[in-house]
């Protein structure tokens, strides 16, 4: 029935055209009309038929001139396409189709001649693709008939599905002969993935089979996709597949309307011309009666039956589209014939301005008209009209059936740029939750995470790693995550980058406090002993063995708590230059002064002696105050080369926490700081070696074994410190010397000062030089 109204649609447009006075004037179209009765040897005759006329004997043995019919209009089908053009393209003949999608036709190489007012599977695959991309269903099922419509198709969707970014969970082929093996064998992949949309293409022939057994299988809970070739056939429109077809989204041709069809297609009544005998065959089959009984009995045809009684798919017009589509290639050939007949040299479309040969016509006549619905028609290189497509959702009607209804529309040329127009209000979603299922493979990877394929699925099968420290991933579904800059981090969600955290021993943490605390009380216990000294600096303890040498041992050691300031707080250039130096020349300054007091021990002890007379000449207080600025002199001339050759400087380092900036100061070079270490390092050891041969030295008061015990401290405080530095990581490495610094500065202020105090505050009895003699004459 659809096919007749197909064919009479034509004729109804060949009669408009006719009747048209601007269109064609003074030129009657004419027509053939040909039954393929569905198989592809007898459209491929009736073409042939068409092109060479159906003339027994030839006038003309050159066979030259024009043919018969100046375009053909046809064939429904692509595969019957496809064999008509390529034969019939090599005579040039046009050829439009009103309904033949395969892609395979828009070559031009291979069929020249071959138009279509349907757009090209291309074209449908993609809007269906933009119907993927926008409800996120990336994992889908494909089903597809095995002929040229549905294997071009399928090959032309697995090739733009990688462009949205999705899958095809499995691909499926209908038998030609609906094998009920093979269909059962579908259904049960369908149950068994877990992709929820299934797109399919074919005609409603090979999908009815499909459905039939979705129905006895009761699979339910799928998004079916349909294609133009089905989207639209009443024949699944019944109550019974509502439960399992509900819902589905199909991609139709465009619908237009043709005034005044209708009642054309109403007005039809039969004749006996034995050439046109398709109108009996169909007022047969409608009205169930026969024009030639034969006695059989059967019901007489009287040819006056009311067509208008009947709703059948002939007389309804509510859904012309592929009629519409062929009343579109009727007016286009018309059209691009009245184009060509009303053109005037110089003014025409072709090369240098020239018109086409009334006498031997191509199908190159350029077309661009608009239909009385409002649709553009033209066509471009390949032969393709203009895409535009209606989507169409299956929604229960009221007497339990399905209704198709329009809810958007696919438009490749829209002005706006926005292709897909859904009007989800009225949408009719299968579903108990009435809103769109999800299918994918697996859930989109969130912002922080990368993707990471499953081995052997698809791309879209993946699991979502988080992103190693250092890296982030601030899109969903990141295939890689993104390594921060220098001086930054990661935050804990992974998903941006945030400055690193800078890191010093600064004054305002615990461990900056509790040294900073120890070092001022270095320096008031200090400044105690001086105040101390001072107030008793007449009496024989502090007098003992220059008592200049004490004050100066006292103002260096001030120094070496003081230089603990200069390592803790936010590196900076002058910080860094002068740490260093402050507590090189401090130290030096201090253990100098141990070395000519341990120095002064040992005169005094041989000046004791008769052949030792007149050591204290050559070792006098000049000479002691000589020796020290000397020692310290070296050490600032070892200073001045090292800051002036290679200076310390703040450096941001990044090696022993990476997700941390440590803040230091690199020593610069690596030989000014050894000799800086290495001279106090040899005073020591020199100041150590003195004190130990003279600690049983004879005299009462021998400050050697007091200066011997602190070098041993000293000592032993700075070898411990070097394996502690290296193996201590950024601002730990800083403590580490600075309680190396304190602690040899505490050792070498109790160790030789302590004694003094003790006797000084506690028992001042002792603090006599008669005290002292009588000791000094009771020892000996």
């Amino acid at each position: 029935m659809a096919s007749f109204q197909q064919a009479q649609t034509m004729v109804f447009a060949i009669d408009e055209i006719n009747k048209n006075p601007n269109l064609l004037p003074n030129i009657t179209l004419g027509y053939h009309l040909y039954d393929n009765c569905v198989m592809l040897g007898m459209a491929f005759r009736a073409a042939l038929s068409l092109f060479s006329g159906t003339e027994e004997s030839l006038s003309n043995l050159n066979c030259t001139g024009s043919p018969p019919v100046i375009a053909i209009v046809g064939d429904s089908n692509s595969t019957p396409s496809i064999a008509i053009s390529s034969v019939l393209g090599l005579f040039r003949v046009p050829i439009v189709s009103y309904f033949a999608t395969c892609s395979c036709l828009s070559n031009r190489k291979k069929y020249p001649s071959f138009f279509r007012t349907i757009p090209s599977d291309a074209f449908q695959v993609r809007a269906m693709i933009k119907i993927l991309s926008h409800f996120g269903w990336t994992w889908v099922g494909l089903v597809y008939s095995d002929d040229d419509y549905g294997n071009y198709a399928a090959q032309s969707f697995h090739q733009n599905v990688h462009v949205l970014g999705g899958c095809v969970a499995f691909s499926e082929i209908l038998p030609l002969d609906n094998n009920r093996k093979d269909i059962q064998h579908i259904v049960g992949v369908i149950q068994a993935s877990t992709a929820r949309v299934v797109v399919v293409f074919s005609t409603s022939t090979y999908v009815l089979p499909l459905m039939d057994e979705v129905v006895l299988q009761n699979v339910t809970g799928r998004q079916w996709i349909a294609s133009e070739a089905w989207a639209t056939s009443p024949v699944f429109h019944t109550q019974r597949l509502l439960r399992f077809l509900g819902g589905t989204l199909g991609i139709a041709i465009r619908r237009g309307e043709i005034k005044g069809l209708h009642e054309f297609l109403q007005y039809l009544r039969p004749n006996n011309d034995h050439r046109n005998n398709m109108v009996r065959i169909f007022w047969e089959n409608m009205f169930g009666c026969r024009f030639n009984t034969g006695g059989r009995g059967d019901k007489m045809c009287s040819g006056q039956e009311d067509l208008s009684s009947t709703y059948t798919a002939y007389t309804d017009v509510s859904e012309l589209r592929a009629s519409y589509n062929v009343y579109k290639t009727v007016y286009a050939l018309a059209h691009a014939l009245h184009d060509l007949m009303q053109c005037e040299e110089r003014r025409g479309p072709f090369s240098g301005n020239s018109c086409a040969d009334i006498t031997n016509l191509q199908p190159w006549q350029k077309v661009n008209f608009t239909t009385g619905f409002g649709d553009q028609v033209s066509f471009d290189e390949n032969g393709d009209v203009l895409a535009i497509y209606d989507v169409m959702n299956w929604q229960p009607n009221s007497d339990g059936s399905i209704i198709v209804r329009t809810v958007g529309v696919v438009n490749e040329g829209a002005a706006t740029g926005n292709v897909l127009t859904l009007n989800e209000d009225a949408l009719y979603w299968n579903f108990e939750t009435n809103k769109p299922p999800r299918s994918v493979c697996s859930e989109s990877c969130p912002p922080g995470t990368r993707r990471a394929r499953k081995k052997g699925l698809p791309v879209c099968c993946f699991d979502c790693l988080p992103c190693a420290d250092g890296e982030i991933s601030n899109t969903t579904d990141a295939n890689e995550c993104t390594i921060c800059p220098d001086e930054f981090w990661s935050n804990p969600d992974k998903d941006q980058c945030v400055p690193k955290e800078v890191e010093f021993l600064s004054y305002d943490e615990p461990l900056g406090i509790s040294l900073t605390t120890a070092s001022l009380l270095g320096t008031c216990f200090c400044a105690l002993v001086m105040v101390i000294f001072a107030h008793h600096r007449n009496t024989p303890i502090v007098r003992a063995n220059n008592s200049e040498l004490s004050f100066l041992l006292l103002l260096s050691l001030k120094l070496c708590f003081l230089c603990v300031l200069l390592f803790i707080g936010r590196p900076q250039l002058w910080t860094c230059q002068s740490r260093h130096a402050v507590f090189g020349i401090s130290f030096v300054l201090c253990i100098s002064s141990i070395l000519v007091k341990t120095m002064v021990v040992i005169a005094v002890f041989k000046s004791s002696r008769p052949e030792g007379k007149g050591t204290m000449k050559w070792f006098g207080t000049a000479q002691q105050r000589g020796t020290v600025l000397v020692l310290t002199a070296l050490q600032v001339a070892i200073c001045i080369v090292w800051l002036s050759t290679a200076s310390p400087t703040p450096h941001k380092n990044s090696q022993y926490i990476s997700s941390k900036i440590v803040y230091e100061c690199s020593i610069g070079s690596v030989a000014g700081f050894a000799v800086l270490l290495g001279y106090i390092g040899f005073l020591a050891a020199v100041s150590f070696l003195l004190a130990f041969l003279a600690r049983n030295l004879p005299d009462h008061f021998n400050e050697a074994k007091f200066i011997t015990f602190s070098m041993l401290i000293f000592c032993a405080v700075w070898i411990a410190f070097v394996p502690a530095y290296v193996s201590s990581p950024g601002k730990y490495a800083v403590a580490v010397e600075i309680f190396a610094i304190l602690a040899s500065s505490f050792g070498l202020l109790v160790a030789i000062f302590a004694p003094k105090c003790y006797i000084i505050l506690l028992h001042p009895e002792k603090n006599t030089k008669k005290a002292i003699i009588g000791r000094q004459t009771k020892n000996k």
